[in-house]
């Protein structure tokens, strides 16, 4: 390839620091439908004969099939995925393959290629994110009455639903897709036809090449178009963000599967054993999806580093752009897969949390609430009265559910039976009928929403 100007081969090590063919062969598949739209558009233009982009189109469709049924050969002689495709076309159909070449860089063509990659992997996070969502309404479906406890510090907080609490997760998921789909928004403009970096004197048409590749419209500069890669940051970031409430939610497995919580048993399709305990049943598929956040996070950061001291426009650097992003891509696909899985299969121990709910008075707050509503006291002297009958219930080792009116008349005058049943858990989660409320009746609400908002 540089035999024009080069007259000695590289270094066996340069060879091999400069290849990227085992981690960019995986764009074959854009390279071929970028180099397609540009023959067809340089034939349209006149700059190339029809008979030889016939040739060219016929030629990139046998490496096609042949890529699609063998996979994609890693000479590293050739570098990159480009320079693959383009050795494979000449020994194909000759001197023709030259010519497709003309008015353009392998800095565009990585440009256009990896942009069209990002933008499918959009899209496929989109479907995987929405298959969580989809489990995670189902699931809160089965259990929009059952009752569970709510934490703040990790402190039984308020009884909640725990339809309730599964559906917080379908309103991240909701903003994790939102991201995605701006991500592909923003990214989806070609930047074929800017070349090395300057543009071309040829008669392109560079609106031909973006329509054809299903672009909105070329890139406005060429610098610009071949030189950032804010689109693979941004992906990233997504992805991150993604990952931290699936850790998130994988963190609450983890917890609800220990013996302390109780609140969940996972099939064995998704633990593992112990290779010494027999007695064990490990949520490692939660505990590798929680890991691997870290990854994703590393991923980002990775790229963001790599790309932040980088002067206009190409640079080598940048050849170390894809790595971090695909691995980002499979390690977020297998964890969506796996805890769409586990949400889908799990057994929730509604008993359980029915019982942890009721403890650490965690109706506390029903009782200054009706105290407000039925004697329009101020709310911090109703918590008052509240900590008081908090402290006597402690003293006798019981529940402000068990408190008697003679008790609650005892603490303070304004207090009486009227309060009782507010003070079960079941009284306290019907009650919280605000919007976006843990009461059952909203929770049902909410799903038909979420279904509707699902079904597109």
């Amino acid at each position: 390839m540089w035999g024009g100007r080069f007259g000695a081969g590289p270094a066996e090590v340069m060879r091999e620091i400069n290849a990227s063919i085992p981690v960019d062969k995986r764009l074959w598949r854009q390279d071929i439908a970028g180099s397609k739209a540009h023959a067809r558009m340089l034939a349209a233009q006149g700059i190339m004969t029809a008979a030889d982009v016939d040739a060219i189109i016929e030629g990139l469709d046998t490496i096609e099939r042949d890529y699609e049924a063998n996979g994609v050969p890693e000479h590293i002689e050739l570098e990159d995925i480009h320079m693959q495709v383009e050795s494979r076309l000449k020994d194909l159909i000759g001197e023709a393959a030259g010519r497709l070449h003309t008015a353009r860089s392998r800095n565009d063509q990585v440009a256009t290629d990896f942009r069209l990659w990002v933008r499918g992997a959009c899209a496929e996070v989109d479907k995987s994110i929405a298959g969580l969502q989809s489990a995670l309404v189902d699931r809160a479906a089965e259990h929009a009455d059952s009752i569970m406890p709510g934490f703040t510090h990790l402190q039984v907080a308020q009884p909640v639903t725990l339809g309730h609490h599964l559906l917080a997760y379908f309103e991240m998921a909701k903003r994790d897709r939102s991201r995605f789909a701006d991500c592909a928004r923003r990214l989806n403009q070609s930047p074929l036809g800017s070349a090395a970096l300057a543009g071309t004197s040829f008669p392109i048409d560079r609106n031909a090449t973006a329509r054809a590749l299903d672009f909105d419209a070329p890139t406005a500069n060429s610098m610009d178009g071949v030189s950032d890669r804010d689109f693979a940051v941004e992906f990233l970031g997504c992805a991150a963000q993604t990952a931290i409430h699936l850790s998130r939610l994988a963190e609450e497995i983890v917890l609800w599967a220990s013996q302390p919580f109780g609140f969940i048993k996972l099939p064995d399709a998704w633990s593992t054993g112990s290779s010494i305990m027999p007695q064990k049943r490990n949520p490692d598929a939660a505990e590798l999806i929680r890991g691997h956040a870290g990854r994703i996070i590393g991923a980002f950061t990775s790229l963001m580093v790599t790309m932040k001291g980088l002067p206009l426009t190409y640079s080598k650097d940048m050849q170390d752009d894809k790595a971090p992003l695909f691995e980002a891509f499979d390690l977020l696909d297998l964890c969506l897969a796996a805890m769409t899985g586990m949400i889908g299969s799990v057994a929730f121990d509604t008993e359980r949390m029915r019982a942890v709910a009721a403890t650490g008075f965690s109706t506390a707050t029903d009782l200054a609430d009706w105290l407000v509503r039925a004697h329009g006291i101020p709310f911090r002297e109703a918590h008052h009265i509240t900590g008081s009958a908090v402290k006597l219930c402690e003293a006798r080792g019981a529940g402000l559910e068990l408190l008697t009116p003679a008790d609650l008349a005892e603490i303070d005058s304004r207090l009486n039976g009227a309060a009782l049943p507010d003070l079960s858990v079941e009284g306290s989660v019907a009650s919280r009928t605000s919007t976006g409320g843990t009461a059952p009746v909203r929770v049902r609400e909410a799903i038909e929403v979420a279904r509707r908002e699902l079904a597109g």
